[in-house]
């Protein structure tokens, strides 16, 4: 998609000013029913067309991504511009500065469209903890888009977005994007600076792409990879787009049994079906076990809630963002603004995290769960000694229908069973469609990597994109 869109503006087959107008007609006219966009930002978006079509009447040789229409998930800052974290508490939020990421990509000429809808503060896996209502599955509106960036999948599902970032704290880029039938790339932590990200679990979150293609995630990996000095756990990445075209032969594939637990027929032969197409491009399937993962869920929702209640400490209705209309005091106001801003799942997760930082309870769960979550980063290291990737799947099921009950709230939380297990570890991790289900619903497979090894995996990735046609183009959006 972003190097057809390149080629068109390169070309001058269309201005940059036409482009961006598509998108916006096509956000006005779909919204509506996806639900993909919290805010929409068309003024700066003609403003940066403008820039790029001056570029272009100079003969000067666009970027890769210049001109090109995107979007960000509403955790992600951008100076000026409303950033909610879709929560009522961050009515009228707009950031003094611009996050690394945003910045880099606006210093590149990208075309940002608006912020898209997400669980509030990333928590959630449908996008139905929204203030603002979910986002619907472009593949069939009556599904959820998936969380907790599910604004950015069904706005690049949907075509009113050539590509979105999101973040990922366990699973919140690559679920939805399994659900809508995309590809989203989670980095190794640290290889993409978090620096402007409004946190959840700050040892946890990436910033990440959800894009239409493989080589359009290594494109915005490559443009969002660099080390920073404002975010302490910066490393920085090395572009990949050059090692695309690697192959598979000869790259052992690992396939541990836990992953393959509990997983719908239709997710279970997709997969099937995928290794067997490995195997015919080259590669070699180990099989083998990996019984940490089985703590990797009650270890995650330790930690990340623990995490959460820690950073959310700071939304106390004085500094920023929704304040109490009524109240007697400054101890009643902050109870009031946080008891009516924050929506009921959020609540859940401080009440849990401050439950498991307690110090009755401190040792018994929060330092166990630290505890294991260093048996599993050992654990992967020993699996990565027989094996250069690891295939999974990315969720169990395909997207479940919207408006769901969630009178057990476990029931959402294990949708992220497959996926958690990176984010503790900090690994990359790439979801990559690799089928549909009878009711022609998206699944998509996971490839694991090493620490730092995004090149390996968006190659294996990618060689199995151009062996197989996966997933059908979405109808809807923009059509080019």
């Amino acid at each position: 998609m972003i190097g057809k869109l390149h080629r068109m503006l390169e070309t001058r087959e269309i201005s940059c000013a036409e482009l961006t107008e598509k998108y916006l007609s096509a956000i006005e006219n779909e919204n509506a029913n996806l639900n993909a966009y919290i805010t929409v930002t068309s003024e700066e978006a003609k403003k940066a067309a403008r820039l790029v079509d001056a570029r272009i009447a100079a003969g000067e040789s666009l970027r890769p991504l210049e001109g090109i229409p995107m979007t960000l998930k509403d955790n992600i800052s951008t100076k000026g511009i409303l950033t909610t974290c879709a929560s009522k508490i961050l009515d009228g939020y707009r950031p003094i500065y611009d996050a690394f990421v945003w910045k880099q990509l606006r210093q590149q000429g990208a075309v940002l469209l608006g912020k898209s809808n997400m669980d509030e503060f990333a928590m959630g896996s449908s996008c139905e903890t929204s203030y603002y209502g979910g986002a619907a599955n472009p593949r069939s509106t009556s599904y959820v888009a998936g969380g907790s960036s599910g604004g950015v999948a069904a706005a690049v599902g949907g075509n009113l977005a050539a590509y979105g970032l999101g973040s990922d704290t366990g699973g919140s880029i690559r679920q939805p994007a399994s659900f809508c039938g995309l590809v989203g790339l989670k980095p190794t932590y640290g290889a993409v600076s978090r620096f402007g990200l409004i946190a959840y679990g700050s040892s946890l979150d990436q910033v990440g792409p959800i894009t239409a293609s493989v080589e359009d995630a290594a494109l915005i990996y490559d443009a969002i990879c660099g080390y920073d000095p404002m975010d302490s756990t910066s490393q920085g990445g090395k572009p990949v787009s050059g090692a695309l075209k690697n192959g598979v032969k000869g790259l052992r594939i690992g396939l541990p049994d836990e992953y393959y637990e509990g997983l719908t027929s239709s997710v279970r032969a997709a997969l099937g079906d995928a290794a067997k197409a490995y195997e015919s491009l080259g590669a070699e399937m180990v099989r083998f076990p990996l019984p940490e993962l089985k703590f990797a869920l009650p270890v995650y929702y330790i930690i990340a809630c623990a995490e959460a209640a820690s950073n959310l400490g700071r939304y106390d209705g004085i500094r920023y963002g929704y304040q109490t209309k009524d109240y007697h005091g400054i101890h009643e106001m902050i109870c009031k603004t946080r008891s009516e801003g924050f929506g009921a799942e959020v609540k859940r997760r401080i009440l849990l995290g401050n439950y498991v930082l307690s110090s009755g309870y401190y040792d018994a769960y929060y330092k166990k769960a630290q505890n294991l979550r260093g048996a599993i980063v050992q654990a992967f290291a020993k699996a990565f000694e027989t094996c250069d990737v690891i295939l999974a799947p990315t969720v169990p099921m395909t997207a479940f229908p919207r408006g769901r009950k969630q009178s057990d709230p476990t029931e959402d939380y294990l949708t992220d069973i497959c996926t958690v297990s990176v984010n503790i570890a900090g690994l990359p991790a790439v979801s990559v469609p690799c089928g549909q289900d009878q009711k022609g619903l998206p699944i998509g497979m996971q490839l694991i990597g090493r620490a730092f090894d995004e090149a390996g995996i968006l190659a294996a990735a990618y060689a199995y994109e151009q062996s197989a046609a996966c997933v059908k183009p979405c109808e809807m959006g923009v059509r080019l």
